[in-house]
């Protein structure tokens, strides 16, 4: 596998025109590579790409994956920041998510990795658990304070169709939590980052000042990124590509020179959905200039769609942007589907 992906990014060398600002090794469990493999990898991208000499570079990480041997190994890597996937620091929840970790594990895999000198650190935490209380999540964001981890992506868990946890809500062996509860959860999600000096600046991401990721801000921004590897997605500011997701298929196809992808040329509509999904998420909102220079034909569709979200207190307009309020952050998705075009 890794050979195929070695083998695409040389493939792919002319599709970015810019320096990479940003790279990250995610999508699966990258953490379980030697070093040694990541070098090689590192080493193509270095051959076939300009990196800029303050990027960003991402390893995703299952906390029992960062010990302190490897830690050390990877000390001597280009990575400058870890993703960590906590999803929780109590046991119980750890358990019903099937996560390998224990919660001694999360807590330690923060601490070593800060203690080899990584101190660029996100974790992913999870609310809307079954059986987690409004006071295990208020432990939850407390331990990541206590623990000076400058970027949290919190999420709140759902239930994904064709999943284990889809089949046991249907027989009745799990019972979600009420939308009640995940409002309280995610309410306070918000009222903790602003005490604590987090900037909300995208409805699931939070960071201390200088910690903003500078990969997930350009997907946000639809700026061209390019996904190596099985399943990968891409986008050039006019198409989208996706590879094949079957792993045989995808190194066949490599082996024969091919890139395993399809591709879908967006149009202004496809264009102007994208912005106001990811547009509406971020801090920075949708900006009317913008809207009028770029999605003209759809700017009357949007100021008349955005007239009842506004009434309702869901959305503000500030220095020509239109932001959502907390409230409307709960309805982030169906306001940006009301003002589709279709």
């Amino acid at each position: 596998m890794l050979h195929a992906m070695q083998h695409e990014i040389e493939l792919q060398h002319e599709f970015l025109k810019e320096p990479l600002q940003s790279i990250y090794l995610g999508g699966g469990t990258p953490s379980i590579l030697s070093a040694s493999d990541l070098d090689q990898l590192f080493e193509t991208i270095q051959s076939h790409f300009s990196i800029t000499p303050d990027a960003e570079i991402t390893l995703e990480a299952n906390p029992d994956d960062l010990l302190p041997e490897k830690l050390k190994d990877f000390k001597d890597l280009p990575i400058n920041r870890f993703s960590i996937g906590v999803q929780s620091f109590h046991g119980n929840d750890l358990r019903f998510m099937n996560r390998a970790h224990t919660s001694s594990q999360a807590l330690d895999s923060i601490k070593l990795a800060q203690d080899a000198g990584f101190s660029n650190l996100s974790i992913d935490l999870i609310y809307g658990v079954p059986g987690l209380t409004n006071e295990g999540w208020h432990q939850n964001l407390e331990h990541a304070k206590e623990l000076e981890v400058p970027h949290l992506s919190c999420y709140a868990l759902t239930v994904e169709p064709k999943t284990s946890l889809a089949y046991q809500v249907r027989k009745q062996r799990v019972t979600m939590p009420g939308d009640d509860l995940v409002e309280e959860q995610f309410k306070y999600l918000l009222h903790f980052a602003r005490a604590s000096g987090y900037d909300h600046y995208e409805i699931s991401n939070f960071c201390q000042e200088g910690y903003m990721a500078v990969h997930n801000t350009s997907y946000w921004k639809q700026q061209p990124y390019l996904g190596i590897g099985p399943s990968a997605h891409s986008f050039d500011g006019g198409s989208r590509y996706w590879n094949v997701a079957n792993n045989s298929a995808y190194i066949k196809s490599l082996s024969e020179g091919i890139l395993p992808r399809e591709e879908e040329i967006l149009d202004l509509r496809d264009r102007y959905n994208e912005y106001v999904l990811t547009g509406l998420r971020t801090k920075w909102g949708c900006e009317q200039s913008k809207l009028k220079q770029q999605f003209n034909p759809y700017y009357d569709l949007f100021t008349k769609g955005m007239v009842s979200f506004m009434s309702r207190g869901w959305v503000i307009a500030v220095n020509g942007s239109y932001l959502l309020t907390d409230q409307g952050k709960l309805f982030a998705d169906r306001i940006a589907s009301d003002l589709f075009a279709v």
